[in-house]
């Protein structure tokens, strides 16, 4: 090897190679993802309103950070809370998210059984003909009359995400996940645009679980296949 050559390294002529194509050959070269995707796994969590953080933990009590989660500004509280559903059964110390938000409770469809409780599947926030429960803390009870779902799976995108993967708010795509002895295609995650946030995928605790995530090598967004009834 020349003194020349050993000054380029394969990722560098990689690259050069990579922009003399995309300038020169338009389309022969993809373009590369904007974000990695990371897919991780929402156990079952609370959110709190403000007031209810104070009614739950004592008069002004603030969420403190336990750890902070994948998109910034989001956290892990040290403040948990018991889940009681009917017949008093319960989920105790289930860890509440922040910031503060708008009161929900959401669980795997495991965590719903052991409540006693029918749960729907539905985007954060759609709290529509949904059962409630009660929410014990170290300083007081809340009683809640709806906002206990089960999550439905769901992509979070940036504006670059969604140009790259060319969908829009509210769209469908489907996840592949390739763990030993266990290639699985989750469908239907539904798309939640927001111009702060970086590429995730959120499942629960039984779809992870169910497609051994935590052993996968894999993982791809891929687009719906249509219809054959669409062929002409």
């Amino acid at each position: 090897m020349t003194a020349a050559a050993a000054r380029y390294n394969p990722t560098d002529v990689e690259a050069i190679v990579r922009e003399v194509l995309m300038k020169h050959l338009p389309g022969t070269v993809s373009k590369p993802k904007p974000n990695p995707l990371v897919v991780n796994i929402s156990a079952r969590h609370v959110h709190l309103s403000d007031e209810h953080v104070e009614v739950l933990f004592g008069k002004g009590a603030k969420l403190e950070v336990h750890k902070d989660l994948y998109q910034d500004g989001y956290f892990a509280s040290k403040q948990t809370v018991m889940v009681v559903g009917p017949r008093k059964r319960m989920l105790p110390d289930v860890r509440v998210l922040g910031p503060c938000r708008p009161s929900q409770v959401e669980l795997a469809f495991t965590d719903a059984i052991s409540l006693g409780i029918d749960v729907p599947v539905r985007i954060s926030g759609d709290h529509h003909d949904t059962p409630g429960c009660v929410l014990v803390g170290p300083k007081g009870v809340v009683e809640l009359k709806a906002g206990v779902i089960r999550a439905m799976r769901h992509i979070h995108m940036g504006p670059a995400d969604l140009e790259h993967y060319g969908v829009k708010n509210g769209d469908a795509l489907h996840l592949r996940i390739e763990s030993p002895g266990c290639t699985t295609v989750l469908e239907n995650l539904v798309v939640r645009a927001d111009p702060k946030v970086k590429l995730e995928v959120h499942i629960d605790t039984d779809e992870g679980n169910a497609v051994n995530l935590d052993a996968a090598t894999k993982v791809e967004l891929i687009s719906p296949k249509p219809c054959a009834c669409h062929k002409h």
